[in-house]
C-alpha cells in the first residue's frame, strides 16, 4: 500500500524533474556518410531536451517523432554484462563487462521517478499521429501502465502486447516466466498503426466455406487471415544468431521489425532513447526509416556504431560535452600507428599504407592483460581512418573501416588521396575497443606522402 498511497507523489517529483531538465551540450564527435540518422552517447533526458530545444542550431523535433518504442532497465534489481570474445595465445576467452545497472537505492519510486521524467520528455517529442511502445516485463509494468495513464491519457491506450519467447530456465516454484510485455500508448485519437495479418487456422483444420469468407490451405491445413493478435511468440536473439552482439539483454530484430512496420512508414522518425546495442537502428534501416538512437554507456554506442556501419548505414555520432554530461565507464586507453607512401603507377595519386603499431588499456582483468601480452591489439574490437581530419570531426567512408571476425583483426589498411591535395592534410585513425573505450591516432600526412618508404 505504502507505494500506491505514494504514487501521485511520484507523478508530482518527476514533473518537477522534467521541468527542470537541461539540454546537453551534444557536439558532433563522428560522421559516417550523409545522414539525418542520429547515434548519441550521454544522458537521455538530456539528450531529449537538446532535441526539443533544437541544440547547436537544428531544426527542434518538438511533435515530429512518428514511432518511440523504448527498453529501458526493467527494474529488476540486477547488474547485467555483456559477453565479449577476446582472441589471444590460449584460445577465445569470453570476457564480462559491466553493460548496465538495474539497481535503484530508492526502491519502485525512484525507478518510476527517473522513467517518469522520461516519459513526459518522449510526449513532446512525440507527433500526434504517433505512437510510443514501453518495453517491460513483471516486475514493474503494472506500476508503469499507472504512470502511461497518467502522462498519455487511459483514453489513448491501445494495447498491451504479449512477446513470448523460449529462453532461460525455470523454477519449482513458480511456472517458468517465458513473456515480456509491450504497453503501446498515442498521443492523441489521429494515431496511426497500420494491423498486419496472421493466419488463424479452421477447427480441425478444415475448411468452414462460409459464404464471403476467403480461406486458404498449407501444409497444416485450412485458415483465414485475420488482423494480428496481441500475443506475439518470437524467438529470441540465439548464440548461434548472426545478429548477436553479445550485449545484454538483446532484443531480436524480428521484433522491433514487426513493431516498425505496424507504428510507421517509409521515411518516418523512429527512436529509442534507451537504445543498447542499436536493434530499433538496424531494424530502422532495413525498412528505410529514419532513425534516432541514444545511450549513456560507451560499451553501448559502441556496439551500436559498429553494428549500424557493418550493416551499411549512414549516421551521425554526437556526445554530450559538457561537465555534466561526463559518461559512466571511462578508462584510459592509448593508440600507436605507424604509416608510410606506397609507390604508384598513376601521378594524381598517392598511396599509402596505414598499420596499427600498438595499443594499450587501463584494465585490471586478467584475460586482457594475458591477451595484450601476446598481442597488444587483442582488445581493438574495430578501427577506421579519417583521410582528411579537420581536428573536430571524424568522419570516414564504409571503405577505411575494419571490423575484428572470426579470423581475426586485420590491423592494416591500404589507402589513396588526390595528390593535389595532400599538401596539409591530417590522417586520423581511430580504434573502439571491446569495452567501448575510443581512441585516435593523428598523423602527419606532410611527412608520409612526401617520400617512399
Amino acid at each position: 500500500m505504502g507505494l500506491m498511497t505514494g504514487l501521485p507523489q511520484v507523478i508530482e517529483e518527476a514533473k518537477k524533474e522534467y521541468e527542470r531538465i537541461t539540454g546537453g551540450n551534444f557536439a558532433l564527435t563522428e560522421e559516417l556518410g550523409a545522414s539525418e540518422n542520429l547515434l548519441a552517447l550521454g544522458d537521455n533526458a538530456r539528450f531529449m531536451k537538446y532535441l526539443l530545444d533544437g541544440g547547436d542550431g537544428a531544426e527542434s523535433l518538438r511533435g515530429r517523432i512518428r514511432q518511440i518504442y523504448i527498453d529501458p532497465p526493467f527494474f529488476s534489481k540486477a547488474s547485467y554484462d555483456a559477453v565479449i570474445k577476446l582472441q589471444s595465445p590460449e584460445g577465445d576467452t569470453a570476457v564480462r563487462h559491466r553493460a548496465y545497472e538495474d539497481v535503484w537505492k530508492e526502491g519502485m519510486a525512484d525507478y518510476l521517478k527517473m522513467l517518469g521524467t522520461r516519459l513526459l520528455l518522449m510526449r513532446d517529442l512525440l507527433a500526434d499521429e504517433g505512437t510510443i511502445w514501453v518495453h517491460l516485463d513483471w516486475h514493474g509494468v503494472h506500476y508503469v501502465k499507472i504512470l502511461m495513464d497518467e502522462i498519455f491519457g487511459e483514453k489513448n491506450f491501445i494495447n498491451e502486447i504479449i512477446w513470448t519467447y523460449k529462453s532461460g530456465g525455470s523454477s519449482k516454484k513458480h511456472f517458468a516466466r517465458k513473456h515480456d510485455t509491450i504497453l503501446v500508448y498515442s498521443k492523441t485519437d489521429k494515431y496511426y498503426l497500420a494491423l498486419p495479418k496472421e493466419k488463424s487456422y479452421n477447427r480441425g483444420f478444415k475448411p468452414y466455406r462460409f459464404k464471403g469468407v476467403e480461406e486458404f490451405q498449407d501444409e497444416r491445413g485450412w485458415y483465414t487471415m485475420v488482423n494480428m493478435k496481441d500475443v506475439w511468440s518470437i524467438d529470441m536473439v540465439g548464440r548461434t544468431s548472426a545478429e548477436r552482439t553479445g550485449y545484454a539483454t538483446q532484443k531480436p530484430e524480428a521484433l522491433l521489425e514487426r513493431i516498425l512496420t505496424a507504428g510507421s512508414r517509409e521515411g518516418d522518425i523512429c527512436a529509442d532513447f534507451f537504445c543498447g546495442s542499436g536493434t530499433l537502428g538496424a531494424a530502422a534501416g532495413k525498412l528505410k526509416r529514419r532513425w534516432i538512437c541514444c545511450d549513456d554507456g560507451p560499451l553501448a554506442v559502441a556496439a551500436a556504431m559498429k553494428r549500424l556501419s557493418r550493416q551499411g548505414q549512414s549516421m551521425k555520432v554526437l556526445r554530450d560535452i559538457s561537465e555534466a554530461g561526463d559518461v559512466k565507464e571511462k578508462a584510459s586507453a592509448e593508440l600507436s600507428v605507424t604509416a608510410f607512401r606506397v609507390p604508384t603507377l598513376f601521378k594524381d595519386i598517392i598511396s599509402f599504407t596505414v598499420e596499427l603499431a600498438g595499443y594499450s588499456i587501463d584494465t585490471p582483468q586478467a584475460a586482457v592483460l594475458r591477451a595484450a601480452e601476446g598481442n597488444p591489439l587483442a582488445p581493438i574490437d574495430f578501427w577506421s581512418v579519417d583521410t582528411d581530419y579537420d581536428g573536430k570531426v571524424f568522419r570516414h567512408d564504409r571503405d577505411a573501416a575494419v571490423y575484428r571476425d572470426k579470423k581475426g583483426l586485420c590491423t592494416k589498411m591500404n589507402l589513396e588521396i588526390p595528390a593535389q591535395s595532400s599538401a596539409n592534410r591530417k590522417i586520423a585513425v581511430r580504434a573502439a575497443d571491446i569495452f567501448g573505450n575510443i581512441s585516435y591516432a593523428i598523423i602527419d600526412g606532410g611527412k608520409i606522402f612526401e617520400q617512399d618508404r
